[in-house]
């Protein structure tokens, strides 16, 4: 029983650990409080919405991403190309976005009469994927889970420590969202908008990287 107990700690501990620095939902929160306008009722169903979405989108990944991906012929290379693209013109729009300070008035205006299927579209797109599990954060995972282990006894508390580590992870992700207006608040006007110009050119910059490593990698196969 202590064999199994050590295996599943261990999984718990070691996927989240791998994840959380690529997903960094630290730098998401100022483009999710951008979304959702500061209105306080949308940050708090969104952010919910947002750690349901990473969670089934991490566990697909981890349980049948690489038979997925196996079955449609698609390469880890071509997921990183086409991820790359969307993150980085999401980013760029976001540096290029003036009228920041409008854009937030009118969603939070607009939040009150939002319908379940608006709410659960902008809660996935682009919040869920690409900004926050993107194809970095699925390339790992999907990572993890091609490593299983030859023992049948260990299978089963390793995936139960993987589980709890999404879970985890995405407990993470829900807080930092929810609790996204405080921190905002606490920098102030100028520091949110700072820190917001900051994010998009992180995004941007993250994107190009993602489509780099993409290409390299197709490249480097010819």
């Amino acid at each position: 029983m202590n064999e199994y107990l050590k295996i599943l700690f261990a999984a718990a501990v070691f996927v989240p650990a791998t994840l959380l620095p690529i997903i960094n939902p630290l730098a998401g929160a100022p483009v999710f409080l951008a979304v959702t306008g500061g209105n306080e009722q949308l940050t708090r169903v969104m952010a919910r919405r947002v750690a349901f979405n990473c969670f089934f989108l991490l566990v697909g990944a981890l349980l049948i991403g690489s038979y997925v991906l196996d079955f449609f012929g698609i390469s880890i290379p071509i997921v990183r190309v086409a991820g790359g693209l969307v993150v980085a013109a999401a980013g760029w729009r976001l540096l290029e976005d003036s009228g920041q300070d409008a854009l937030q008035r009118s969603v939070a205006d607009a939040a009150a009469t939002m319908s379940e299927a608006e709410i659960a579209h902008r809660s996935f797109m682009p919040m869920s994927f690409p900004l926050t599990v993107g194809p970095g954060t699925l390339a790992a995972t999907i990572a993890l889970g091609s490593k299983r282990p030859e023992q049948a006894f260990v299978l089963i508390p390793q995936g139960a420590g993987a589980l709890l580590g999404l879970t985890l992870s995405a407990a993470v992700i829900y807080l930092t969202y929810r609790y996204s207006g405080t921190l905002m608040q606490r920098l102030g006007r100028t520091g949110s908008m700072v820190l917001m110009r900051l994010a998009a050119f992180i995004l941007l910059c993250i994107g190009i990287e993602i489509l780099w490593s993409g290409l390299s990698e197709l490249i480097g196969t010819r």
